[in-house]
């Protein structure tokens, strides 16, 4: 199993007693799932995914993907959310923050459309002169502001770059099956499309296109992060959290947010997880965050954060616990080298591998914080591998599924996203928003 969950930081938090107590609150948000009777059971798609998946439409994200490394030294991707942090927190997990600085084979691969910034954009045009330059927009609808100005910026870039059917030959569409204003304009100009499942939502989407053809153009074996996902799903079939362990990872969040532990921080160690936290903070921030209820995710990068946020963490407002992954194989091995004039007093570290040093910080940043009233929460990964990452992705998107019916929420919607986006197209001026424009200008006076 390449994911494993401790509880044995927990055992002055949790009782036994407890975990028996909340099983009948587990069972019923397992038959939910299973049964797909809850709330938002037309968005459980990306349970039988990594199994059910498209293969035909698999095969062609394969050969899209070499085709993409052939031909172009840079691939734009453009989204927002779900649309883009799934693909960057795999790459950046698998490959390296530093992936478009490394020496490699595949294109550097820039996010747009992900912000509103006029600096980000600008940049990364100006990173794309002189070089052959693909795109993928993502989006349902092809209607969000964010990825909508993207695209309108990039399609321009590649028109006047290659002309109207070269640029054709570079556009590369994720979006609705059969309608919307993006899928009706890319069929009209002949761009080849993949397909936003209807019942995945955004950031259950990883592992369906919208992720995929990202992660397979920086080079990363695909089948491997399916295959993972799918021992994940079968692994994680009983309903009794002493066999399932995504199930007792909601159990405990669940129990100890009934004890006023209502901040949840997700602890990685290495740089290259931090894409895969903002990933989990909106799986888990969007899908449990509403009624006024639900776990603030926050994230941080050991031992980097321990010198900036530690000392909240161990001595601060007690209404926080953390998850901690720990990947066990690291793939590199550094030695630490000897100094025969021992500056720094670190001599009693000659030639010990910075992976135990790191392990060592991990144990007793640990042991301190549980001292210091923080239950955490451990999780070992086997290694920094495709299938790895497909079982913990898996992992963390059923045990998100169950905590948000646990919490009595819906944990595929989001109702409250929309509040932004209806005030800002009012401000700016949108055909039909006139009445809320005026209020909304009354307001800001």
């Amino acid at each position: 199993m390449s994911v494993k969950l401790s509880d044995k930081y927990l055992s002055q938090f949790i009782s036994g007693h407890e975990y028996t107590n909340i099983q009948p609150a587990v069972s019923a948000a397992h038959r939910q799932i299973v049964e797909r009777n809850g709330a938002g059971n037309d968005f459980l798609g990306w349970i039988d995914l990594p199994e059910n998946y498209d293969k035909e439409e698999f095969e062609r994200i394969k050969v899209a993907a070499k085709k993409i490394q052939k031909s172009c030294d840079v691939f734009v991707v453009i989204g927002i959310g779900g649309s883009y942090l799934g693909a960057r927190a795999a790459i950046e997990f698998l490959k390296s923050p530093n992936y478009n600085n490394l020496k490699k084979d595949t294109p550097d691969i820039y996010f747009a459309g992900c912000d509103i910034s006029a600096v980000s954009i600008a940049e990364i045009l100006e990173v794309c002169e002189g070089r052959d330059v693909c795109i993928n927009v993502i989006s349902k609808s092809g209607t969000t502001t964010e990825p909508a100005v993207a695209f309108r910026v990039f399609r321009e870039l590649l028109e006047k770059k290659y002309g109207a059917d070269g640029a054709k030959e570079r556009i590369f569409v994720t979006t609705d099956k059969a309608k919307g204003t993006l899928k009706s304009f890319s069929d009209k100009a002949g761009y080849e499309t993949f397909v936003v499942p209807d019942d995945v939502g955004g950031r259950f989407s990883v592992l369906t296109a919208v992720g995929l053809l990202p992660i397979a153009v920086a080079g990363v074996d695909i089948d491997s992060l399916m295959k993972g996902a799918n021992d994940a799903r079968l692994a994680y079939r009983d309903e009794d959290i002493n066999k399932n362990d995504a199930y007792k990872y909601a159990a405990i969040r669940n129990i100890l947010y009934r004890k006023g532990k209502t901040t949840e921080i997700l602890v990685g160690y290495e740089s290259y997880s931090k894409m895969l936290n903002e990933w989990w903070k909106q799986l888990y921030g969007e899908s449990e965050g509403k009624d006024n209820r639900g776990i603030f995710p926050a994230s941080v990068i050991f031992s980097t954060d321990l010198h900036s946020l530690g000392q909240f963490i161990q001595e601060g407002n007690r209404n926080l616990f953390e998850t901690v992954i720990s990947v066990e194989d690291s793939r590199v091995q550094f030695n630490i080298p000897h100094d025969e004039n021992n500056i720094d007093g670190l001599n009693f570290l000659s030639g010990v591998d910075l992976n135990q040093v790191k392990k060592t910080a991990m144990l007793g940043t640990l042991l301190a914080h549980v001292d210091g009233g923080v239950p955490n929460v451990l999780i070992e990964m086997k290694d920094r591998s495709p299938y790895s990452l497909g079982y913990i992705l898996y992992f963390f998107e059923l045990a998100c599924a169950l905590s948000g019916y646990m919490l009595g929420v819906n944990p595929f919607n989001q109702p409250g996203v929309e509040a932004y986006k209806k005030n800002m197209f009012a401000l700016l001026g949108k055909p039909g928003y006139e009445a809320m424009k005026a209020e909304l200008e009354e307001k800001l006076k």
